[in-house]
């Protein structure tokens, strides 16, 4: 027998007009993906980190290069200053020099980064934890420490230092941030500023407000937000339900990040994106910093109330200073001699603040009355008098 007959079948060839005329049920549909509204807003999933905290450097990132060696020596020195001129005025409260301290320590990377990043045309809008930073710009230690002394309302001139007085009531600064820069860009400059601010003013009306009108006008305004997991003794989690304090900047159309507040490399890296995204009039930036403030709240809180040593003792493990210090010297730009030399200069640093703040200022009470507004108000103008008779009848009867 001879093979089975096989009926051969045309090969089929599908043209467009094919297509086209095919039934809607065999034709395959594909519909784009619809945007993401988000795209572009969200931060990391986890913290950016560029070293581990032993120092030891982790994989180059192209979004975040890391800054130069030089300016992170720099780094090194201001905050191993700062350090020392934060215990030393911490040190103050326990001799009743200052009325009261808010010590940064453990956040220095934070405090110094923030500085580093701008310009001196740049305006930084502290909070009352910002010590540390002013004086790693620049600004007279005597001068940050006179509101904490109680001699003054501020000891530095924020027109000449283009730095806000430092902002006790939570949140107020993100306002006066968001408006300066508006101005600024108004008028046609390149200004950013620089807000700082804590985790617990996030849940503050100002906060939102300020980003919220930042965003709208797109005012060059950089957040970076100090989350050092408590506020005053409120830990994070009765604060917020949200994964990061950096997803807070999504809703109204900020860009945000999040980054390991403890790694200065990363800290610099994050904020110089964040600043030249400003700058270039993109409008404002949101940073959370993930660090510890190791210190209480102030000299006159008991944090044994609310955090247990242990706690207090694992982040010393993630120590900004050792951890940038091991790295500069795994980069040959920081030895034995070199480290020895800014610890001295740290030491001086503490020792004429000491002398400074030996001498009392003399105040004069009226002078409370000063720089409240432009023009006294009628109901100041009475306050001032009645204040001034007073200090006139004790003057009568102490002759």
């Amino acid at each position: 027998m001879g093979p089975p007959h096989v009926q051969e079948v045309p090969a089929v060839t599908t043209t467009p007009q094919a297509v086209r005329r095919a039934s809607p049920r065999t034709r395959r549909k594909t519909t784009p993906a619809a945007p993401d509204p988000s795209a572009g807003f969200m931060p990391q999933r986890e913290p950016v980190r560029l070293l581990e905290p032993d120092g030891t450097p982790l994989p180059a990132r192209d979004d975040y290069p890391e800054p130069p060696v030089e300016t992170l020596r720099e780094m090194y020195r201001r905050m191993v200053v700062g350090r020392r001129f934060d215990v030393q005025a911490t040190a103050l409260t326990k001799q009743g020099r200052l009325a009261v301290y808010p010590s940064a320590r453990g956040q220095e990377a934070c405090q110094i980064g923030g500085v580093l990043a701008l310009r001196d045309t740049d305006w930084v809008f502290p909070t009352y934890r910002e010590s540390m930073a002013l004086t790693a710009r620049g600004l007279d230690p005597v001068e940050v420490l006179t509101l904490l002394r109680g001699d003054w309302h501020c000891g530095y001139d924020p027109a000449v230092t283009r730095t806000a007085p430092q902002c006790t009531p939570l949140a107020t600064q993100c306002v006066h941030a968001a408006g300066l820069a508006y101005g600024e860009s108004y008028q046609g400059r390149d200004t950013v500023a620089l807000a700082f601010i804590g985790d617990g003013a996030t849940s503050e009306g100002d906060f939102h407000e300020g980003i919220n009108f930042a965003a709208v006008f797109k005012a060059p305004v950089v957040y970076l937000v100090q989350n050092n997991k408590y506020a005053i003794s409120v830990p994070l989690s009765r604060q917020t339900a949200a994964p990061s304090l950096a997803y807070k900047g999504v809703g109204y159309g900020v860009p945000s990040e999040q980054v390991d507040g403890n790694d200065p490399v990363a800290v610099l890296a994050v904020l110089e994106r964040a600043v030249a995204h400003a700058r270039a009039g993109k409008g404002p930036y949101l940073i959370e910093a993930h660090t510890y403030r190791m210190e209480p709240h102030t000299n006159a809180d008991d944090q044994t109330r609310y955090r247990d040593a242990d706690e207090v003792e694992a982040w010393r493990d993630r120590d900004p200073i050792a951890r940038l210090e091991a790295y500069l010297r795994v980069k040959d730009v920081l030895d034995d001699d070199a480290v020895a030399a800014i610890a001295a200069e740290a030491e001086e640093y503490a020792a004429a603040l000491r002398r400074r703040m030996d001498s009392q200022p003399t105040v004069d009470p009226l002078s409370l009355f000063d720089h409240v507004y432009a023009e006294p108000t009628p109901q100041l103008v009475e306050q001032r008098e009645m204040v001034r008779a007073e200090l006139a009848a004790d003057a009568e009867g102490d002759a």
